[in-house]
């Protein structure tokens, strides 16, 4: 026997049927499973490569592809956000600014383990053949073990709360 009050409260303050958070879950499941699957495809085939004449290049080309993906995702995710209705009890000054700090955190990690792996570490580069000197561990390595996912769930959670 499962206790599903829980999830039935939940189901009564998300309106799972509204357009804009079909197309937001639509585009937070695409993203990550179609830059795995073009960059296991390139690394398997290099065909991204040839076509673009280095790997560079074409590191760099989907990087940028990935970039317009993830605008394309936080649009949705606001748009949804927008369309939601608002629980009362996160209607208030603390809630607001409770995002704020772990979006202020979540950037954080993100902007850090950008610098920390540069563009084509970040943008799956090691798919491309193109390969760190050595394992990354300064911050924000040296606190969590996936900084640029933990920081990108806090931005979206700091947002929604926002």
């Amino acid at each position: 026997q499962v206790d599903v009050t829980a999830m039935a409260r939940l189901f009564s303050y998300v309106d799972v049927t509204n357009s804009g958070f079909i197309a937001a879950v639509l585009t937070i499941a695409f993203n990550p499973l179609f830059w795995n699957v073009v960059a296991r495809w390139e690394h398997k085939t290099r065909a991204l490569s040839r076509a673009f004449g280095s790997p560079h290049t074409a590191c760099y080309c989907l990087g940028a592809v990935i970039l317009m993906l993830n605008c394309v995702r936080s649009h949705c995710f606001t748009e949804a956000m927008k369309s939601q209705p608002k629980l009362e009890g996160l209607d208030c000054h603390w809630a607001y600014y409770l995002g704020l700090a772990i979006l202020a955190v979540g950037t954080l990690f993100v902007i850090s383990s950008f610098l920390a792996l540069g563009f084509t570490g970040t943008f799956l580069g090691d798919y491309f053949g193109i390969l760190m000197e050595a394992k990354v561990t300064s911050f924000p390595f040296s606190v969590l073990d996936n900084p640029m996912y933990w920081g990108s769930t806090a931005v979206y959670l700091g947002w929604a709360l926002m």
